[in-house]
């Protein structure tokens, strides 16, 4: 049997590629690692892992079929761990790029149970921000 190590990349496709980098790297502080423009795809740094943004009238998006809406979501949410999880801190800094967090609440993640809160980019994905577990120190997140 394989050994899953965690989360390697997800893909959402897009129809709003400026809009999907701003509330992700300035945002939520991910960085641009590759951008491949005759491809259509832009991968962001996340932590150990990678969101690929696929703009869906790009080669690759145009693979997929219809552009995701209001009735069709590729994906409920996903869960980007944060180092630190400073509900007030967190919510004034995402203000300041118009990203509004939802109600801070205690979640189990694959770390054990600590708070998180969602978010909703701009082409309606839930963003779950899940701070460290309880009692660890352990940093990752974007």
């Amino acid at each position: 049997m394989p050994t899953v190590l965690g989360i390697d990349h997800l893909v959402l496709r897009v129809t709003d590629l400026a809009a999907m980098l701003d509330f992700y790297v300035e945002g939520l502080g991910c960085a641009v690692e590759r951008h491949d423009e005759a491809l259509g795809l832009v991968q962001l740094r996340a932590g150990d892992a990678l969101i690929d943004l696929v703009p869906v009238d790009g080669e690759l998006g145009r693979r997929g079929g219809a552009a995701p809406g209001a009735e069709g979501h590729n994906l409920d949410h996903f869960c980007l761990r944060l180092a630190h999880f400073d509900a007030d801190r967190l919510r004034a800094e995402l203000a300041t790029h118009g990203i509004v967090l939802g109600e801070v609440k205690r979640r189990r993640g694959a770390e054990g149970a600590g708070p998180s809160a969602y978010v909703e980019d701009p082409m309606g994905n839930r963003v779950e921000l899940k701070g460290p577990p309880e009692g660890a120190g352990r940093a990752a997140g974007c």
